[in-house]
């Protein structure tokens, strides 16, 4: 890939980012290197879980900090993705597994709605993992997960609605109605 049509993927991830993410409820993207961005810290306020050091047990942890690295090799290789909190994820280890397969095609708003998906264990594959201990942890408590259901995929709000009629609009006739 030339280093034009790389700064052009770089770009248009970036100007999605602000399309998708701006406002966000659960999630602030905040691009740290790079015109236009190749680095961004991504803050997450979802449930996922952490290991309790004094019982050894997962327990909630509500707030999550990633950094994502669109490296010289993105989008031909997948982006450099570390979890800069604590959590207990089968597939987060000194990196963030986001898939055994990658594609060039997935945007970066997709690997940051994947990543929080993974957090809330709504995402994680116990077969391919990098902490093997709550993959075990996963697959025996199952019936717990995921952790959270937050639908992280932002509705596009672009319509109008009106939800009471006018008065004026509102004829005679339509008042009229007979109960049976």
């Amino acid at each position: 890939m030339s280093t034009s049509a790389r700064l052009r993927r770089l770009y248009a991830d970036y100007q999605q980012v602000v399309a998708d993410l701006s406002g966000h409820p659960y999630i602030k993207v905040t691009p740290v290197q790079g015109d236009p961005p190749e680095r961004y810290v991504v803050e997450y306020r979802v449930r996922g879980l952490e290991l309790d050091p004094a019982t050894n047990r997962p327990r909630a942890r509500d707030y999550h900090k990633a950094q994502i690295y669109l490296h010289r090799d993105y989008p031909r290789e997948k982006p450099k993705c570390v979890l800069e909190t604590p959590i207990f994820h089968p597939n987060f280890g000194s990196y963030i597994c986001i898939g055994d397969h990658w594609a060039a095609g997935e945007t970066l708003v997709d690997i940051i709605i994947k990543i929080g998906q993974m957090i809330m264990y709504q995402d994680y594959n116990p077969k391919s993992p990098l902490n093997g201990i709550a993959a075990q942890w996963a697959v025996q408590n199952e019936r717990l997960l995921p952790v959270d259901n937050k639908d992280l995929y932002q509705p596009d709000v672009d319509i109008d609605l009106e939800l009471e009629p006018a008065a004026a609009d509102v004829a005679d006739d339509d008042l009229d109605i007979e109960l049976q």
